[in-house]
Order: C-alpha cells, then structure tokens, then sequence
C-alpha cells in the first residue's frame, strides 16, 4: 500500500509533455552549459568516465551524445557462456514465467500477450518459459547488446504510457513493463524465438535499434510493425543491438526448457554487460 501511495503523483503529472521536453533538451547542443550538466550528472550518479572511449566531458557536444556514449575496448568482455547479459544494471526479477504470467514484483504479474502488444500466438511461444527483466540506472551505460547469436525476425512498436521503472514504481504499478510504451524485438536463434522488449520510461526521450535507427518519437497510438523476415540481418552476441536515451529497461523472454539462468541470477544482483547468464539445456 505504501509504495502505490508513493506513486500516485506519477498518474497526475504529464508525463508525455515531460518525456518531450527532455528529450529536446538532451539532443541541444549548447555549448558550455551542455558540459556543465554533463558534469553535474557525472558527479550526481557517479558516472565511471574511465570506462568511457571519450573520457573528456567537454568533447560531448550533446546530452545524448554523453548518455550513449560507447565504452573503451575491452572493458565489457564477454564470456564464454550460452547466454551473456546484454546490458549494465540490476536485476529488477528473473526465472520462471508461469504459464504467461511474468512477475514484476509482490503482489504484480503481467501476461506475455500484453507485454507483446496483444500478439497472443507470439506470446504462446513464451508459456513456461524463462524471463529476465534488468533496470538500468542512470548511472549505466545504455547500449543494448545481443545475448546470444539471432537473426532479426520483426520489431514491434507499442504505444503505452511512460510510468518511471524504478524498482518502487515496479512495487507500485500494476503492470507497470505491459503498460508502458516499449519497443518489441523478435529474433529465432538456436533455441528457438527470443523476444527483447525494450521499455520506455518517464523522460527516456527515444529509443533506437542499430538496424532501424530511432524508434520513437514519433509517438503514435497505434501499433506500428516491421517485417524483417525476409532480410538477412544477423546479429552475433554482444553485438549493439539498440540504445535507450536516458534510462530504462530491457524485458528478455526465452523459451520453454531450452536454457537456464546461473543460479546466482536473482532480484537486485547487479549485473554487467557481457558477463555469463545462462546456458542452454543439453
């Protein structure tokens, strides 16, 4: 009850507004007081810049241009694993879907057909399958990357609200990941369809995909889809596979008895791009 009570403001302010003029003023390119930001934030989150490709604050000439700022090579390797994690963050919950109910947090679950926009017969390919839903602060870096070799079936964009997904609104909004705009990516690989959603958020001014470019904005009511079956795009693991711009999180959906998380994956462990997530059943 606390938490729900926490978040009542979220339903009054207007978030959309909000979303749209942060997003603006991300993508300014204002000079010194663009640094002076840059530098605020660094300070305010503590941002690690020696993991950055460009240390230099002052050589970011936009807000965007810092938030999606690439990492220096070698910093994220990846393992040699099934499954790697593919971003920075923690783990809001992971395991079991329960038939096609994903848990969010106590008291909140979710069915996979909303989350997929309504898509039922996708979703019928997820019941009793495996989730992991990983928030990323934003202190992060906010690249996406792929968890394991897939080649790109078709994206979805579903419109929703913009809820902040911090681990209190998760406790305190029904549905809260099902709810909020997202961008849905289907992939088939080895083991058979893997979904990742990437979920927008209160000020997350856009999110992108390395094959498509920006998603949103625009924001539009209705859903919007891509067909990419018929093109050859592959993506190997821990290839950049999309990028949020400000914070958000990432939803991945596996299939039924086809891998396993490791075991020490479980709720507020947090987590690096790269590192070993799973394997798959022998």
């Amino acid at each position: 009850m606390r938490d729900r009570i926490a978040v009542l403001p979220q339903y009054l302010l207007p978030k959309k507004w909000m979303t749209a003029l942060a997003g603006s003023l991300a993508s300014a390119e204002l000079g010194g007081a663009t640094t002076r930001f840059i530098r605020w934030f660094v300070g305010k989150y503590q941002v690690n810049m020696d993991e950055a490709a460009q240390p230099d604050i002052a050589q970011y000439k936009s807000f965007n241009d810092f938030f999606t700022r690439e990492l220096r090579a070698g910093v994220r390797p990846m393992a040699q694993a099934d499954l790697v994690c593919p971003v920075d963050g923690a783990i809001s919950q992971c395991g079991a879907i329960a038939q096609d109910q994903i848990f969010q947090a106590k008291g909140h679950s979710y069915s996979t057909t909303a989350l997929l926009g309504g898509d039922a017969q996708l979703a019928a390919q997820f019941n009793n399958g495996q989730f992991a839903t990983i928030y990323l602060s934003p202190r992060d870096y906010h690249r996406i990357h792929m968890p394991l070799r897939a080649k790109l079936q078709k994206m979805v964009y579903v419109p929703g609200d913009l809820f902040s997904v911090n681990p209190l609104t998760a406790r305190g909004v029904p549905g809260l990941f099902a709810r909020n705009e997202r961008v849905v990516c289907v992939f088939e690989s080895r083991i058979g369809p893997v979904v990742m959603v990437l979920v927008g958020a209160t000020i997350v001014g856009s999110m992108s995909t390395t094959w498509h470019g920006q998603v949103n904005p625009p924001r539009t009511r209705k859903v919007r889809s891509w067909d990419y079956q018929t093109q050859p795009i592959v993506l190997e693991q821990g290839d950049e596979m999309g990028r949020f711009l400000l914070g958000s999180t990432i939803v991945l959906l596996l299939p039924e008895g086809k891998s396993a998380f490791n075991a020490d994956w479980a709720a507020a462990k947090p987590v690096q791009l790269g590192e070993a997530m799973g394997s798959f059943s022998r």
